[in-house]
């Protein structure tokens, strides 16, 4: 096999690229310590030049990096209004949130063709590129379009609704025709492998979607926790706590998560539950994403307003119920966190893997482990049985699950650790790029002209 070509929206920052920490740049580490390779993708900046730009290249630990930037327009077009503002509601089930214009699309379609053009002269004939998330869906069509034969799979990192919802996004069946230019899609799950493949059958199309779910290195992530909670501010967090439980939440602040949901079953757990009050405190980590987007200040808003509600309805003058912050806590600090806590919180309303649950499991004492309060719509529930499910419209049941999970005997607390670590070390980052490049190397060939 020749270079193994890697293209995301995003190339990883010159930090990342020495330290992986991000749920991509973690899953690929292996695949692009095995030979030479190559990653592209935009810069993270912006830049009024006309006409295409040329990549920048640099090389770090084997690995060439090669980047472009966007101009302003391409970027509000391509990245802030049609990958954010369609496709990421549209596939996260919230089609009430599209706000669709064909410039945007002409200005997604644009980008796309001009990544294939900067991309194409650093191709060669045996290279294998493997192409990442949504933003690039027509990617694939616009290599082929220049004349690159050799193999291209396509990873969507993200949940696949059913076509009667796809289908409502203006130009779905076009995005759809030019996904065939794919000889291998890899999605999170069975369910949404048969989303996409049903998508293309309705179509008239070649069913080209499998199940490949996401992992992480479950062994680094261990070391990374037990060294984390001997720093110092893993030692604050205890003392504070003052031998009160810890539920720990970490998310993205987006309206995917189901934050506000999360907070109303916290609301209704002080409620029904009065005997945990003053022995138990939620800590929810949501950093702050696409802070200048309108939904995501509205959620802003209404998380502090459910935290004054909670904090004033239910605090004493020395304990307060919910701690809530919105900037970000580094990976090494929040390891030990996860270990400290009792129960993890993570009630997504959709999600296409979910890598905290995972990690959470990973960082657990196994002589003490904590519990997995885990929705049902997290792509990671099908394969964590072991965790408490439950559905995150439902206030009452997150009530009931964290009572569960604080009254929880040792032995059952380690029982459904147990499988679920199993899981966590069966599909790695490693074996998830593994499998599917050599899924991608056994498939049928797209014919091409």
């Amino acid at each position: 096999m020749g270079r193994l070509i890697i293209v995301s929206n995003r190339v990883p920052s010159p930090r990342e690229r020495l330290q992986p920490a991000g749920g991509l740049t973690v899953g690929l580490k292996d695949a692009l310590r095995g030979g030479s390779s190559l990653w592209f993708g935009w810069s993270g900046n912006q830049s009024e030049c006309e006409g295409d730009p040329v990549a920048g290249i640099d090389e770090v630990d084997g690995v060439t990096y090669a980047t472009i930037d966007l101009t302003a327009r391409q970027h509000e077009g391509f990245y802030q209004n049609f990958s954010n503002g369609i496709l990421w509601p549209l596939f996260h089930y919230r089609v009430g949130l599209m706000s669709y214009s064909r410039r945007d699309w002409q200005t997604y379609l644009e980008v796309n063709a001009m990544f294939a053009r900067c991309l194409r002269p650093l191709l060669r004939p045996d290279d294998v590129i493997w192409v990442h998330d949504y933003h690039l869906f027509p990617l694939g069509q616009a290599l082929r379009d220049l004349g690159v034969t050799g193999r291209i799979g396509f990873f969507l990192h993200i949940p696949v609704p059913p076509w009667s919802l796809v289908r409502s996004m203006p130009g779905a069946e076009l995005l759809l025709e030019d996904m065939q230019a794919y000889d291998l899609i890899g999605v999170q799950t069975e369910e949404d492998a048969d989303n996409l493949n049903h998508a293309f059958r309705v179509n008239g199309l070649t069913e080209r979607a499998g199940a490949f779910p996401i992992g992480i290195d479950p062994h680094e992530f261990r070391e990374q926790a037990e060294a984390g909670v001997r720093r110092e501010e893993a030692e604050r967090l205890r003392a504070s706590l003052r031998g009160a439980a810890l539920i720990l939440g970490v998310d993205r602040l987006d309206y995917s998560k189901g934050l506000p949901e999360r907070f109303r079953g916290y609301e209704a757990f002080m409620a029904r539950y009065p005997e945990h009050r003053g022995k138990v405190t939620f800590l929810q980590v949501a950093p702050v994403s696409r802070g200048d987007v309108e939904e995501y200040q509205q959620l802003r808003r209404q998380l502090d307003e459910l935290t004054g509600r909670i904090n004033g309805a239910y605090a004493e003058f020395d304990w307060t119920p919910i701690r809530y912050l919105t900037r970000p806590v580094a990976r090494d600090i929040l390891a030990g966190f996860y270990r400290m806590a009792d129960v993890a919180l993570i009630t997504p309303l959709r999600d296409g893997m979910n890598l905290v649950a995972k990690e959470y499991v990973a960082a657990q004492d196994a002589a003490d482990p904590g519990v997995l309060v885990l929705s049902h719509f997290a792509g990671a529930a099908p394969e964590m049985d072991e965790a408490v499910l439950v559905n995150p419209y439902d206030a009452d049941e997150i009530a009931d699950a964290l009572h569960q999970a604080l009254t929880m005997g040792l032995e059952e607390r380690q029982r459904r650790w147990t499988r679920l670590d199993e899981d966590v070390r069966r599909t790695t980052a490693g074996f998830w790029a593994r499998d599917f490049l050599h899924a991608l190397d056994e498939a049928a060939p797209v014919a091409t002209p």
